[in-house]
């Protein structure tokens, strides 16, 4: 007689990008997930339970079970955090924006739950990163992460150029993101260090009513006046032959 499974499933939970309403945005997928599951790895208590009240009000706020998982946790936790799903408990997996795992600290707890064999079950929910793409018109067949550019000026420079020469040999688009609050500084930059034909696609507030996605060569957007302070924001370069 084949013996019965009563490992629990890590669920990827996907959360709005910003304040707009989550029926908006997410599927009932993610609510009915809510419904039955009581314990989450989060990246902030407080937003997490926000959010959960938000998809389904009737949810007993003492009945939760949160372990946080941002850069301050030890590794050593980690397997603290995924016990539950050993001992037959569902897990919620949350980020603070959009898709958990992608772009996101949560990507340790999906290995581990691979290395424990626990079923990973990813809900669809907005990946800032995959509709920046889908709305900017590059190259959705070849394109690539790289997550933050360096601080330093002169590496940012050379990481910069190395990118817009990537994706001039690869005809394949670029994609970083900057910490809101510098991303007047980062536009600044590009402009002054990218060709002048340069393709540089900037989407601000994804899915938010002040969505802002254009696509311009760097000569073009030098003529463009835009305010990207504090405003979650994809870059995406590509420099064609």
């Amino acid at each position: 007689m084949k013996p019965i499974n009563l490992t629990g499933k890590l669920y990827l939970i996907p959360i709005t990008l910003g304040e707009s309403d989550p029926n908006d945005i997410l599927p009932q997928t993610v609510k009915r997930a809510i419904e039955f599951i009581d314990c989450y790895i989060v990246e902030n208590e407080k937003t997490a339970r926000k959010f959960i009240k938000s998809i389904y009000p009737e949810k007993v706020q003492s009945s939760l079970i949160l372990s946080t998982l941002n850069k301050h946790t030890e590794v050593a936790e980690h397997n603290e955090m995924i016990k539950p799903c050993l001992q037959g408990i569902n897990i919620g997996l949350m980020s603070e924006a959009g898709c958990p795992g992608v772009a996101d600290p949560g990507a340790v707890i999906v290995k581990l739950a691979h290395e424990k064999e626990i079923q990973v079950v990813p809900l669809v929910g907005p990946s800032s990163i995959l509709l920046a793409m889908m709305g900017s018109g590059m190259n959705g067949q070849s394109f690539a992460f790289n997550g933050y550019l360096p601080i330093d000026k002169s590496d940012k420079k050379a990481a910069l150029k190395n990118y817009e020469k990537l994706s001039q040999d690869k005809n394949q688009s670029q994609i970083f993101i900057e910490t809101p609050y510098r991303n007047n500084k980062l536009l600044e930059d590009l402009l002054q260090i990218l060709q002048p034909n340069t393709h540089l696609c900037i989407a601000a507030d994804i899915t938010l009513p002040t969505e802002y996605i254009k696509t311009y060569r760097v000569a073009d957007w030098k003529k463009t006046k835009i305010d990207l302070h504090n405003r979650p924001t994809i870059f995406i370069i590509h420099k064609l032959n």
